[in-house]
């Protein structure tokens, strides 16, 4: 059994404000994993203040101060700035199953990466990138279920009880000294993800 995260509404001041905030398939709610933050800056790439803008890592080789999500989800911000905003080496990784480079470039180049302490890793499952819940502290985690709770512990690798408890009791999300980083496979609901440490 699994658990949906409902994508929180975006409040606006009026309708004229600003449009919906993009769907994004990888990362359905990027406001509550705080990679979407609200912001009166202008985005570098179409000049605009939407209210939103991206709070996570940026590769490229001239780093923007601001981008929206907007310009995000259309591949505007990737093809300016030849940018990924998810490390493409680090979907699927070593351990999971490899995926098509269309959803490689969809994840890297159209979908808001977030901060972790370490570099990022991106979850896959059933030939697809998993959707990513977020970050994740001991609560976040209990309320996520046991499954998801099970899914850390598994790619931590720890099998003593007490060592788990207390390795467990630490996770937080952004104080550390260590965060998980929960997903969920669109098909068939496993949960998976890690964690790290600063």
């Amino acid at each position: 059994m699994w658990i949906n995260f409902p994508i929180m509404p975006r409040k606006t001041k009026d309708a004229k404000a600003s449009p919906a905030l993009p769907q994004f398939k990888y990362h359905p709610d990027p406001i509550r994993s705080g990679s979407i933050v609200p912001s009166n800056k202008k985005c570098d790439i179409c000049g605009q203040a939407r209210e939103f803008i991206y709070d996570g890592p940026v590769y490229c080789e001239d780093e923007p101060d601001a981008v929206c999500p907007w310009c995000i989800a259309d591949g505007s911000a990737h093809q300016k700035l030849d940018a990924e905003f998810v490390d493409r080496a680090a979907i699927g990784g070593d351990d999971w199953e490899s995926i098509s480079p269309t959803i490689e470039e969809e994840v890297a180049f159209r979908t808001p990466g977030f901060s972790g302490w370490q570099e990022q890793r991106w979850f896959t499952h059933c030939s697809d990138a998993a959707e990513f819940i977020g970050p994740m502290g001991k609560e976040e985690l209990r309320e996520a279920g046991a499954d998801a709770v099970e899914a850390i512990r598994e790619e931590c690798g720890i099998d003593d009880d007490d060592e788990w408890e207390e390795f467990f009791d630490s996770l937080s999300v952004g104080e550390g000294p260590a965060t998980a980083y929960l997903f969920r496979c669109r098909h068939c609901g496993k949960f998976g993800g890690y964690s790290d440490s600063e």
